[in-house]
């Protein structure tokens, strides 16, 4: 009864049977206040009182206990533990709201109280930093001389104007700033002015400070008056907290420094050493978060040693972590260029050494990129993409290695940006195409389907194959989009054949699905979408998964999975043998098939190993009831091996190449394409 009138009244009533629902309740929802009957069925009132004022403070959760007029001693024991107040029974609608009123601004002002204590607290801690009192009326601020003392002034070096603070935030921080100061002076805005940003110092350098403050408000609402502090936050803005190295603000900072230097005839030469941890990830995800961290620790040792030693005297180097297994050098006054790469090669021979982990022995190394400074580099962003660059082509020379920038990748690296530039406006103007390739029954010769291959036809380079631009579209997420275009494409056009060659009833399409395709929450749903749109069968439906990507979210990669198995679709693990812990993990998958990877294929003939990793990825798939598709058959050498293993299915240049819609058709029509 008293519940629902309290809920009638407007209140948010939650009604617990027992000692236990309530304690269920406090711990999952967050609570003003608490009747709370003497008399329970699993433990008295005053009992459930006990716990929660173990937990609890009057202030932070107000009670309010119901009891008979006879429950008198209870009552006394129950205040005495803590209670804020009591009602009688039969309950007084009107005085027990009133109660219950009182205690909710009671609790509301406490709150207000402490809110304003904690500010008060704040401003005394911040006398030890600097202080700073700004009249917005008469446009002065007072700075005190510890504000004044962070920059590196003497007390008559600054005046009172607003000028001598807002002139001295960097550029780039200025609009936050004011932005932050905006929503602040608003009426009804932010509570509190909070702002970090970089102060320039008086020889020219920048700090990191942290500034708070409260404003004083006139009464018509006019800000008159703000008072606040300032705290430099320069350390644990530029370290990096598991390593105490300089982390990529620093780096910046003093990189940009060297180039001003460089330009001013100060400084001969530097170079930046842009190094990567190569299969960090999976010493990350093998051996847990916390020995991953421990290995980076470790590196930053290494690596500070690998510079010390190679330091010549009077020379600042730094090392900084830049984020994740990322990391980056900086020498200065190099004699040579040549002595980055001697650095660059110790560093290397001391990552290769073994790691004691946890008890374990773990193996890593580096990829480095190397870009020596020159006057032309407009910042240090432009040197840090020039490294950056460089260390991607020392992981495509294979690990392990260091690689200098020079000329070429630069060429390269416009060249890629012109191709993302077109790649982004290549959907709109219906320059992507799907060719297929079929697949192929070994033992009949006929035709089971075909694999979806996309093309592009770019305006200027001709016809490209994936290659050339699916990295670039992983990398910017436009294979989002244009693996939807694709997946619709194919099924389309596996549809119109189906109702063409009714006889080719038993036809697949497959598609290659990528990781980051495969990790959006709507792409099971688009997959449906395309299905009931198309009127394809589920079951004529292949769609290719790469192990790596199931690798990453055993979890989430399975769920998945039986959604789309759900659909009736079928699912096809690609490029099987190349990626990590496949045999572990192979059967935990709701996988229809899986294809050989064509560098087993490549080799067979010519190599008695490859024959043998074929042969017991066959028995494998036969173990696990699998369908195994061995793709890249480009010769008979190559085929015969493969049809007495065993090996039902295959696709490749020996049987056809990859063609447009119109040859395919052809090729459904006599068995093979038009040109041969």
């Amino acid at each position: 009864m008293l519940a629902r009138r309290l809920g009638r009244a407007g209140y948010r009533v939650e009604v617990a049977e027992s000692a236990r629902q309530a304690l269920e309740l406090l711990g999952r929802m967050p609570v003003d206040l608490v009747l709370l009957d003497i008399m329970m069925p699993d433990m008295s009132g005053v009992e459930l009182l006990r716990l929660l004022r173990a937990t609890y403070s009057p202030d932070e959760l107000p009670v309010i206990m119901v009891s008979a007029l006879s429950d008198s001693a209870q009552i006394v024991e129950a205040l005495n533990l803590g209670a804020n107040d009591y009602v009688t029974k039969p309950v007084d609608f009107l005085v027990a709201r009133a109660r219950i009123e009182s205690q909710l601004a009671r609790k509301r002002a406490e709150e207000a109280l402490r809110k304003s204590e904690e500010r008060y607290a704040l401003a005394v801690r911040g006398a030890n930093d600097g202080l700073w009192d700004w009249d917005l009326e008469q446009g002065t601020v007072y700075y005190s001389p510890r504000w004044k003392q962070m920059l590196g002034f003497q007390d008559e070096e600054i005046g009172d104007a607003p000028e001598e603070w807002l002139g001295r935030i960097h550029p780039e921080d200025r609009p936050g700033f004011d932005a932050e100061l905006a929503r602040h002076l608003t009426p009804g805005g932010q509570p509190e002015f909070v702002s970090e940003h970089r102060l320039r110092q008086c020889d020219g350098t920048y700090r990191w400070v942290l500034s708070r403050g409260i404003v004083l408000r006139a009464p018509d609402g006019r800000a008159r008056r703000m008072a606040g502090s300032l705290t430099d936050i320069t350390e644990s803005k530029t370290s990096d907290p598991l390593t105490g190295l300089p982390n990529r603000v620093q780096f910046t900072d003093q990189l940009e420094r060297a180039l001003g230097r460089m330009k001013a005839g100060e400084l001969s030469r530097f170079a930046v050493l842009f190094v990567d941890l190569d299969h960090f990830k999976i010493i990350n995800d093998s051996l847990g978060h916390l020995l991953g961290d421990r290995l980076l620790v470790e590196v930053s040792r290494r690596l500070l040693g690998a510079v010390r030693s190679h330091q010549a005297r009077g020379r600042k180097d730094l090392v900084a972590r830049l984020g994740g297994d990322e990391f980056a050098i900086l020498l200065e006054n190099l004699r040579h260029d040549r002595d980055a790469e001697l650095v660059a090669r110790r560093i290397l021979e001391r990552i290769q050494e073994p790691f004691a982990l946890g008890g374990k022995e773990a193996f890593t190394g580096a990829s480095i990129g190397i870009a020596v400074g020159a006057p032309e580099y407009a910042s240090a962003l432009e040197i840090l993409r020039d490294a950056d660059t460089a260390m991607y082509r020392a992981k495509a020379l294979g690990r392990g290695c260091h690689v200098v920038f020079d000329a070429e990748m630069r060429a390269q690296a416009v060249l890629r940006l012109e191709l993302e530039n077109d790649l982004r406006k290549a959907l709109e103007r219906n320059e992507l195409e799907v060719f297929y390739q079929p697949k192929i029954d070994l033992a009949t010769s006929a035709l089971c389907g075909f694999e979806a291959l996309l093309r592009w036809r770019h305006p200027r380079r001709g016809l490209l194959g994936p290659s050339e631009f699916i990295p670039i579209a992983e990398e910017t997420g436009l294979i989002i989009p244009i693996g939807l275009w694709t997946l619709g494409k194919a099924c389309r056009t596996l549809r119109r054949w189906l109702d063409e060659f009714p006889e080719q009833s038993r036809l697949e399409m497959s598609v290659n699905v990528s990781a980051r395709q495969f990790r959006q929450p709507e792409f099971v749903d688009q997959v449906a979408q395309i299905l009931a749109e198309t009127g394809l069968p589920p079951e004529r439906l292949q769609l290719e998964i790469t192990e790596t990507v199931l690798m990453e979210d055993r979890r989430a990669a399975l769920g998945v999975l039986e959604r789309l198995k759900a659909l009736g679709v079928g699912l096809k693990i690609d490029d099987f043998g190349t990626g990590y812990s496949s045999l572990n993990y192979l059967s935990e998958f709701p996988f229809d098939s899986l294809k050989i990877d064509r560098s087993f294929v490549l080799h067979l003939g010519r190599d008695a190993s490859a024959l043998e990793v074929v042969r017991t990825i066959l028995s494998l798939g036969e173990t696990l009831r699998l369908e195994v598709v061995a793709e890249g058959v480009e010769s008979a050498e190559q085929l015969e091996p493969l049809k007495k293993l065993g090996c039902r299915f295959g696709q490749g240049y020996y049987f056809a190449a990859p063609m447009d819609s119109d040859s395919a058709r052809r090729f459904i029509v006599h068995g093979r394409r038009p040109d041969r």
